[in-house]
């Protein structure tokens, strides 16, 4: 097989944040690729950046005091520290602030409007009134315009699929200030992706660079019909490279985050005397991207079109992967489930959570649940009873003698494992990560019982069965060394131990192929321990304290999307806010305390009661309240509630009604009555 040259890449990630386990699944799933590729003998380049520009970077160094360079700094020297402890193998990981990505960003964009696909118009965009600044699109969350979905970005629809400018959003907030924003007025130059359109979908549509399903979803989605054009730019005040010939105005930080990826080539191209167009202009190079499914647009369709437009290399392959759930649900900093790595590592060791994402992964775009009982007891039995347990067993008897000097009959154990080798490795290439992990726990489940059946124990009491003893543990080592390398990929540093035990380093996918014989045998070292349920609950509480004195150095009690308590929208989509009133008007309506002294159903009426409802004093009104469905009359007597006290009396078939109960909720049995504190008494105004 001929060497090849990859080139692979991760999303960048935020500068805003430090890198959490929902990131991780992605830099992991990267990193197995690439180590497979190059134990494989390829030559594999991995490079990343961190995303730093748009609003979020600007506001968060303005509220610290300090200059985004430095802020920059500081995270980047953070992600990169995470990234490195989880085994993460990146050749280069730059900046997207960095000067090389400002030049590629210039030169993209000279090709760009040579092709004549640039235009200028108008755009009504959402201004922050708080923060003082255009919120980009990651900074609105509203309702889809299109399904109605609450808590959605502010570019595309994470249930539908649809794309849309902020403005289209049905009730927006800014995650920056939770203020609602203003609709202003701005000249943008947008990319008329339409005219790239045959392009797209014949690269797109080919079934070589794209999941059946994600080739589906664009055919869907966007491909049917005219592509929209593609707002590139922002006005000041942003964070982020100023365009040359459009002054006062910034690239969008979507246009430049993947030309990051071209960036920090060029960066490891200076440092290690390589040359940049062999990875990025010679057809002789593979490009591979790992994605979430969350920026499946931009990277499938823009990202493409610029490279196109500009004489690049396109992708030979996008891969794209589900979103991460912990316990069945989404991450939530309130529950200790949106975890950062940092956290993590604090508590567990990384390679539990490469092999757990590996066991999970495949090539489709499922989402991955991290389900918390499971990832103990898969990690216990997969890495601890079966794989490390070989080795544990065994190789204390052979420290003084070694492995024999030529591999023992072994009832074609070895073999077996040696033959499956490719099936294996072919798993690894198409990101089925998931079969190959249960290939490789097939030949655990053939070896272990090899151990069981010679009892190498029992053998070490008996100086008679001395060279029997050598042999078992060899054939014991040589087994579990190739299950070594073959989860090398995801456990590269249980390869390192093997090697180290073995005196044999580990460094290339064809050393399962001979067994190795005649070499010593180092003193068995603790490799991995099994995972203890206090462990992971100390992670959890980790987190939710981190979530909460985040909250509070805000002075916001939220820590989940503006919302601790991870509130619904949907209550204001179904109801939108009333129009403004004034003052005065509102001081209009007399909102008193009330007590229920009697309560009984109106037989003629589905949904109302009769209640007597006393002001103190000897004052009673008679109301009659929707509340049927929700609550038995008997329940309600002697309740305090909040009635409309000055409400025009309304006559009904069944009587006169002389206010209104307070209540809240869309109606039917989901009604809730609202009732005042403890301590309250009839009559009481509510201001």
């Amino acid at each position: 097989m001929s060497k090849r040259r990859l080139l692979v890449t991760s999303a960048l990630p935020y500068v805003n944040g430090h890198i959490h386990l929902g990131y991780m699944l992605e830099a992991v799933q990267t990193d197995i690729w690439v180590r497979f590729q190059k134990l494989r003998g390829n030559e594999c380049l991995y490079v990343c950046a961190d995303d730093t520009h748009g609003t979020a970077t600007m506001i968060r160094a303005r509220e610290e005091g300090r200059s985004e360079a430095e802020l920059i700094a500081d995270m980047q020297a953070a992600h990169v520290a995470d990234l490195k402890d989880f085994g993460i193998s990146f050749d280069n990981f730059g900046s997207t602030n960095d000067p090389e990505n400002e030049r590629y960003c210039q030169s993209m964009w000279q090709s760009i409007r040579d092709a004549g696909l640039v235009k200028e118009k108008d755009v009504e965009q959402l201004f922050d009134p708080v923060a003082g600044t255009f919120l980009a699109d990651r900074f609105v969350r509203g309702t889809c315009p299109k399904c109605g979905a609450t808590d959605q970005p502010g570019d595309n629809c994470s249930k539908c699929g649809t794309t849309y400018s902020p403005a289209d959003l049905i009730n927006p907030q800014s995650t920056l200030s939770g203020a609602t924003p203003e609709t202003r007025s701005a000249k943008h130059l947008f990319i008329e992706l339409e005219q790239l359109h045959d392009f797209l979908e014949t690269w797109s549509q080919s079934g070589k660079h794209l999941q059946p399903e994600i080739a589906n979803y664009l055919q869907g989605h966007f491909l049917g019909e005219p592509l929209r054009d593609w707002d590139i730019s922002r006005p000041a005040p942003y964070f982020g490279f100023e365009i040359p010939d459009y002054p006062g105005n910034y690239w969008y930080v979507w246009f430049d985050a993947p030309i990051g990826y071209m960036a920090s080539t060029q960066q490891w191209c200076d440092q290690n005397g390589g040359n940049f167009d062999d990875w990025w202009k010679s057809p002789d190079t593979e490009i591979h991207h790992f994605i979430g499914k969350d920026i499946t647009y931009f990277h499938t369709l823009f990202w493409p079109g610029m490279l196109k437009t500009a004489g690049y290399n396109l992708p030979t392959k996008v891969h794209i992967h589900g979103f991460l759930t912990v316990d069945g649900e989404k991450m939530s900093k309130s529950k200790g489930t949106f975890v950062n790595a940092r956290t993590y590592l604090n508590h567990l060791d990384p390679s539990y959570l490469r092999y757990f994402y590996a066991a999970k992964l495949n090539d489709h775009v499922d989402d991955l649940d991290l389900a918390l009982d499971e990832f103990i007891a898969k990690v216990n039995t997969d890495l601890v009873g079966k794989v490390v347990n070989l080795a544990s067993r065994t190789a204390k008897f052979v420290e003084k003698t070694g492995l024999s000097k030529e591999y023992p009959g072994d009832g074609g154990l070895f073999a077996f494992a040696a033959n499956l080798g490719e099936e294996i490795a072919e798993a690894y290439e198409n990101c089925d990560y998931s079969r190959a992990m249960r290939l490789v726990m097939s030949l655990a489940d053939r070896a272990n019982p090899f151990v069981e059946e010679n009892k190498p124990w029992e053998l070490r009491k008996d100086p008679e069965s001395a060279a029997r003893l050598q042999d078992v543990c060899t054939i014991a080592l040589n087994l579990f060394r190739q299950i070594a390398i073959y989860l090398a990929p995801v456990l590269p540093r249980l390869a390192e131990q093997t090697g180290e035990l073995l005196n044999n380093e580990i460094t290339s996918w064809d050393q399962a192929q001979t067994p190795l014989v005649g070499t010593p045998v180092a003193k068995f070292q603790h490799m991995l321990k099994r995972i203890e349920e206090k462990d992971v609950q100390a992670m959890i509480e980790e987190s939710k304290i981190a979530a909460d004195e985040v909250a509070a150095a805000a002075g916001d009690t939220s820590t989940e999307n503006g919302d601790r308590w991870n509130d619904s929208a949907e209550p204001l989509t179904a109801e939108p806010l009333a129009p403004e009133c004034s003052f005065d008007e509102f001081t209009k309506v007399d909102l008193r305390v009330a007590r229920v002294v009697e309560a009984e159903a109106v037989p003629e009426a589905r949904k109302l009661l009769k209640l007597k409802l006393s002001l103190g004093g000897g004052e009673y009104r008679q109301v009659f309240a929707g509340i049927k469905s929700a609550y038995e009359p008997e329940k309600l007597v002697g309740r305090l509630v909040v009635m409309v006290a000055n409400l025009a009396p309304r006559q009904m078939s069944f009587g006169l009604s002389e206010g209104m109960v307070i209540a809240s909720g869309p109606g039917g049995s989901d009604v809730f009555v609202l009732s005042p504190d403890e301590g309250a008494v009839p009559g009481q105004r509510v201001h």
